[in-house]
């Protein structure tokens, strides 16, 4: 081993703390980076493989009813390579073992052979035969959360009728990778499921034999989505066509796909701060090195080595630890990496989701972190290469001294000498206790920002099923109802409390921006449903004119005041032009509200409800559930508190795993951070603790002085730190948001005291373990000179 070697690997086993501690901060750094990566590429490549292996459509349409041959004229549209058509439509059921009811939407599927479109992977148990009307495939998520297995028996109404289903198999599509009941943005998995049945027995439970109400087709190459949805929407018009839509705006694959792109702002945003920090590590040790060595640089390059053998050695002393850090850290990435994706795979139903680990996600990492090392060193090993061997014989020439804040005058001689020599030490070295601090604060800053979906999720919460929705159960009726039949269910027995919503589909339009939007007229916004925004302030319908979300009117281009074309896409397709009265901030997704009367007008009928909402007495739930069970004319239904309960697990188990990465990535910063901060002090500033200990300073006193300034480092940088994690929150929410949620600012006080409580366990650790090594300082060896 040559002697330079020799040198290093000594001088790094003396460093070892130090080096340890900037080898973690990169290991963090690169884990993110791996892990994510991996995490977001494993799932685009799995949604592509299923996508196309059970042949996913580009183009999908609901309508009322629709001849059957109907389906060869679409296929004669320029640009469409395939067309199916299927029957759909949503049920009650009654699931053994669940008191409440649930609801199944049920696909139709070909007595024989696979679908066209939207195929069905079957996970257990096998497809239906062509001669049994009542056999069912049941969605594998459905069957998983109630306990049951292919063999179990169902009940559903279908038409106003009772029928038996007997599920013969666990199935899965890549159309509802994400599977949630229509009208919600969270899964229950417990009271919604997906039942695929014979197109001949959907045909005769709902008289649809030779027609069609659900369309999906794919493109050929090169072909304008655009064009093949303005044919669709001419073609299907007069047959209650609800607009055709491309992938982008199918409910499963938006959720998918935000869910992909926010693992790409996580990739760039937390490796960046931790690669910055160990710049700043690696900068600061090195410099303290080189101050350290002048001598021995002196006695290297007298001995004949050059200025480059000299740099490299230095140089050695970044990538060492950087080397290792990339080790760990791909290792850790690739183990976090697999687990997140075995997350993943409890809240979207894929097929086969495997864990890709991708090499050169990797040498991405690695490459970056060699750069930012080399970064951090290049000024060390630069000042060590100029250094004239002469110049490095003698020792470093001391600061200049000037009075310090304390130094002056009567007050500041009132503070004891050990406080002075604090302040004046962080007076003489402006900028790197300002850049130490700064690097405190950004561990705070994670810790903030890591908890801070917690604290938005949790307003979400508040905000929808405390303030926004007070109602137990919604139920959501097959057809539009008028109003004198569905009061009727305003009059069960255990209903104390009933409001009732209309929705119209309809074709927004502004200038040349154009959105599919249904709108919702409500009778009032003082009862079960009230209009809240994220901040839970609550807003009252205008008297007139449409109430728009934020996010739907910036996506239109519209402000209060314009007017808006509507054309509604059912009965009449009335068509009329409307003012935007107002806007509301909310939390999900994007709607239209106004008042009924109005929409009534609009409509130009008189009068039509989708669904109640109702408030029931819990003591007579029961029976008013076997009710709903059985009766005709119900789709769905949605129940408020199995939502919250759904939305909460979701969150829970989501949330706690990345939280609990970040938080403790952060806590390795932080602890990076503050210990080196105080070794580092603690080698340039031996010779003068030395001397006071000789002068008659207690241990005590020359720990408080070499503790004390670390302690003000990390008081100041508390506040910084939230600060810059409050903008980091900022940053996250808005790269997180999307049409179908925004992530409310919303922070609690147990975010910020559990980042100052961390903070604070660090840095007494740090502090015990300095202190260890300044109590057991050689005082004859430290005061040693060189003639």
């Amino acid at each position: 081993m040559k002697t330079l070697n020799r040198k290093l690997f000594r001088d790094l086993l003396h460093l070892k703390g130090q080096m340890f501690a900037v080898a973690a901060v990169v290991a963090c750094g690169i884990a993110v980076f791996v892990s994510m990566s991996s995490v977001k590429f494993s799932l685009e490549a799995s949604r592509t493989n299923y996508y196309g292996r059970y042949r996913f459509g580009d183009v999908f349409m609901q309508l009322k009813r629709a001849p059957e041959f109907l389906a060869e004229a679409v296929s004669r549209i320029p640009g469409v390579a395939s067309v199916s058509t299927r029957i759909v439509t949503d049920v009650t059921i009654d699931v053994p073992g669940l008191e409440e009811p649930a609801t199944a939407r049920l696909i139709s599927i070909p007595e024989r052979g696979e679908p066209l479109l939207n195929g069905l992977f079957i996970a257990a148990g096998r497809s239906i035969e062509p001669s049994a009307s009542d056999e069912v495939v049941a969605s594998k998520p459905f069957l998983g959360a109630n306990g049951l297995k292919p063999g179990a028996r169902i009940g559903a109404v279908i038409n106003g009728r009772w029928k038996d289903l007997r599920v013969v198999g666990s199935g899965l599509s890549p159309e509802y990778i994400y599977e949630v009941q229509p009208g919600a943005f969270f899964p229950d998995k417990r009271r919604f499921g997906v039942f695929w049945m014979s197109r001949k027995s959907l045909e005769s439970a709902l008289n649809m034999s030779g027609a069609f109400n659900d369309l999906s087709l794919t493109l050929s190459h090169g072909a304008s989505e655009k064009d093949v949805i303005m044919r669709l929407d001419q073609m299907f018009a007069r047959y209650g066509s609800l607009g055709a839509y491309g992938r982008g705006e199918q409910l499963s694959d938006r959720f998918i796909s935000d869910e992909i792109k926010q693992l790409g702002t996580q990739i760039t945003v937390l490796p960046a701060i931790f690669l910055l920090v160990s710049v700043f590590l690696l900068n600061i040790v090195l410099q303290r090195l080189v101050s350290t060595q002048r001598d021995q640089i002196a006695v290297l390059k007298a001995m004949g080595y050059s200025n480059t053998e000299i740099g490299l050695h230095y140089l050695g002393f970044a990538m060492v630890p950087t080397a290792v850090g990339a080790v760990l850290g791909t290792l850790l990435g690739a183990v976090l990496g697999a687990n997140l994706v075995r997350i993943y795979g409890q809240f979207y139903n894929f097929a086969e989701l495997v864990y890709v680990f991708r090499a050169e996600n990797a040498v991405i990492a690695v490459l970056l972190s060699i750069l930012a090392a080399l970064v951090g060193a290049i000024a060390a090993v630069r000042h060590a290469v100029l250094l004239p061997p002469a110049e490095a014989m003698r020792p470093e020439a001391p600061p200049t001294y000037r009075p310090g804040l304390l130094d002056r005058g009567r007050f500041g001689r009132s503070f004891s000498v050990p406080v002075r020599i604090i302040v004046r030490n962080i007076e003489r070295r402006p900028w790197k206790s300002a850049v130490s601090v700064t690097m405190i604060s950004l561990s705070v800053a994670i810790l903030i920002a890591g908890r801070y979906t917690y604290d938005a999720v949790d307003r979400m919460s508040s905000v929808e099923f405390g303030e926004k929705h007070r109602e137990d159960v919604t139920v959501i009726f097959n057809t539009p109802m008028p109003p004198s039949t569905a009061y009727a269910i305003g009059s069960l027995d255990g209903v104390l409390e009933h409001e009732y919503y209309r929705e119209e589909p309809a074709r927004l339009v502004f200038g040349h921006r154009m959105r599919r939007q249904s709108i919702r007229g409500l009778q009032s916004t003082a009862g079960l449903q009230r209009l809240v925004d994220k901040d839970l302030h609550r807003q009252e319908l205008p008297a007139s004119g449409l109430l728009l979300t934020s996010t739907l009117a910036d996506l239109l281009g519209v402000k209060v005041g314009d007017s808006l074309r509507v054309e509604l896409l059912q009965g009449a397709r009335r068509v009329a032009e409307v003012p935007v009265a107002g806007t509301i901030d909310e939390i999900l997704g994007l709607s239209a509200y106004m008042r009924i009367e109005e929409l009534n007008r609009l409509a130009g009928d008189a009068g039509a409800l989708n669904a109640a909402n109702l408030r029931i007495d819990k003591s007579r739930e029961e029976s008013l559930f076997r009710s709903f069970k059985h009766m005709p004319g119900v789709a769905g239904i949605m129940m408020l508190k199995a939502l919250r309960q759904s939305f909460d697990e979701l969150i829970a188990e989501s949330m706690t795993t990345s939280t609990l990465i970040l938080t403790s990535f952060a806590c390795i910063l932080a602890f990076a951070v503050v210990y080196n901060g105080a070794r580092i002090s603690l080698s340039e500033r031996a010779r003068e603790l030395s001397s006071l200990r000789v002068l008659g300073m207690t241990k005590a006193e020359i720990a408080f002085i070499l503790l004390g300034e670390q302690a003000i480092f990390c008081i100041a940088a508390v506040p910084l730190g939230f600060l810059i994690g409050i903008g980091l929150s900022a940053l996250l929410s808005l790269a997180l948001s999307s049409e179908l949620y925004r992530l409310p600012l919303a922070f609690s006080s147990t975010n910020f005291l559990f980042a100052f409580g961390v903070l604070s366990t660090v840095a007494v650790l740090s502090g015990l373990a300095v202190r260890r090594r300044l109590v057991t300082l050689d005082l004859i060896a430290v005061l040693k000179t060189r003639e």
